[in-house]
């Protein structure tokens, strides 16, 4: 076991939670902020494939972030199996457990790139409907990142695998190193050796002298594949060499672990795309009521708001990564009240961290979003969206630590349960009243947005209060 294993399983708790987290939660929202930069990088194209290229990326993007999804739940399932294993001091468990979630991933990385392959322009034209110049630049863009999905898939379970294991700072530093090159690689690709606007004006010069064409839209999906190949090679160095993980001895198929990863998993996956589609249900709304063919600014407003708040919903993700980490440890180790004690302290610590996010994006609201679009017809939704919603980040936040704690304690069931019956009992029939109503405005739907995510707090909070999961008994 490394250091870090024995300060999770030994040192003060408030102390080694926020000491573990604290890196993870800005890791995590800091990757978030970097693909705010790619959309801007886009956003500075000519007039004429601007807007196509950030319409085409945000069809591409929600469509590429379920084959995401699905594997980062296997990826938590393999972490809580890690963890409890780790706190256990089986470290051939440890290594048996890793391989085969590797063999899951490539797998199902296999199974999506071959979708992206033959199956993009349905996707785009059949399922989703685009057309025109946002339909022609989104099939092989769409294409090109399914196909890579394995850098994404394999960059999130690695360094889920070495969190799991006690190491904070190391996967953090690569997915960080990762978004740096993506960034770099970007403006040098999207831009070529030609025009760029002020801003980029050193990158021409770099792609002259590396013989980079100019690519446009796709400059962006090739960099960030490459970014992310580029990564994975020290990640995989680093976790054969500090945690001697697969070697030879563990080289095998093993259907039984396999079944146990994808039985662990699958709330995981459902969970999080639950959360996808409950972000989806609310543009369904505002762009059936609040929209036409001539004006689309509500959409595009909440486009916009929702990059933001995913930046918010990573940091509780990082949070809950370390929350995951500590209570699957010390139930390894068989201390349960400590290991409960810690998903109190990082649900603190994440709230904290979303009342500071949310403030600055009611303070500086303005200017985030005029940076994307100053039209004030997408202006002024996406702000009276950050008033009405912002604040309620921390019910999202708390709600997120809560139930990847739980998972942590391998009931991943109850705390998909417990999103489903907000979504479905709360999201879902208050939107259709709003969707029905004849006179009721956007600032409905935030609304109800912000009830829902206040919602999720109480639900995870009284769970994890009183309830029981896997022998972390009421009270402790």
């Amino acid at each position: 076991m490394a250091d870090g294993g024995s300060r999770i399983l030994s040192g003060p708790v408030r102390l080694e939670v926020l000491r573990f987290g604290l890196p993870l939660s800005f890791g995590m929202g800091i990757q978030t902020a970097f693909n705010l930069v790619d959309a801007y990088v886009i956003s500075k194209l000519d007039a004429g494939v601007a807007g196509p290229a950030l319409g085409a990326i945000g069809i591409c993007d929600q469509l590429a972030a379920l084959g995401t999804i699905v594997s980062y739940g296997i990826s938590v399932a393999s972490a809580t199996l890690l963890s409890r294993r780790a706190g256990a001091k089986d470290d051939q468990g440890v290594k048996r457990v890793a391989f085969q979630s590797m063999l899951i991933v490539a797998a199902l990385s296999a199974l999506i790139g071959a979708a992206g392959a033959f199956g993009a322009g349905f996707l785009i034209h059949d399922v989703v409907g685009a057309k025109g110049r946002v339909a022609e630049l989104a099939v092989p863009y769409l294409r090109a990142m399914l196909g890579g999905s394995f850098t994404i898939f394999f960059l999130l379970h690695l360094t889920s695998v070495q969190r799991a294991l006690g190491s904070s700072k190391t996967p953090i530093a690569l997915l960080l190193l990762s978004n740096l090159l993506n960034f770099l690689l970007a403006v040098v690709l999207v831009y070529g050796p030609g025009r760029a606007p002020p801003v980029f004006a050193w990158a021409p010069a770099i792609a002259r002298a590396c013989h980079a064409p100019r690519l446009g839209l796709m400059g962006a999906a090739w960099a960030t594949l490459l970014a992310r190949a580029i990564v994975l090679v020290p990640l995989v160095a680093i976790l054969v060499a500090r945690f001697d993980l697969f070697p030879k001895a563990v080289r095998k198929v093993e259907s039984r672990l396999i079944r146990e990863i994808l039985h662990l998993g699958w709330p995981s996956s459902a969970q999080l795309v639950l959360r996808l589609l409950a972000m989806l249900l609310t543009h369904s709304v505002v762009a059936r009521a609040f929209t036409t063919a001539q004006d689309q600014s509500a959409t595009t407003a909440l486009g916009i708001v929702f990059r933001l708040e995913t930046m918010a919903l990573f940091v509780g993700l990082g949070w809950g990564g370390a929350a995951q980490t500590f209570v699957g440890q010390n139930l390894g180790a068989n201390k349960r009240a400590r290991a409960k004690l810690s998903g109190w302290y990082a649900s603190l610590y994440n709230a904290l961290m979303m009342g500071a996010l949310a403030a600055g994006y009611i303070i500086w609201g303005r200017p985030l979003v005029a940076l994307f679009d100053s039209d004030p017809a997408v202006v002024t939704p996406a702000l009276s969206y950050l008033h009405w919603v912002g604040l309620s980040y921390v019910g999202l936040g708390i709600g997120v630590v809560l139930g990847s704690a739980v998972q942590g304690a391998g009931n991943t069931l109850r705390a998909f349960l417990l999103d489903a019956a907000v979504v479905l009992g709360l999201q879902l029939p208050a939107s259709l009243l709003v969707l029905a109503a004849s006179h009721a405005s956007y600032v409905a739907i935030w609304q109800v947005v912000a009830l829902t995510y206040v919602a999720f707090a109480l639900v995870h909070v009284a769970n994890y209060r009183w309830g029981r999961f896997l022998g972390v008994a009421r009270g402790h």
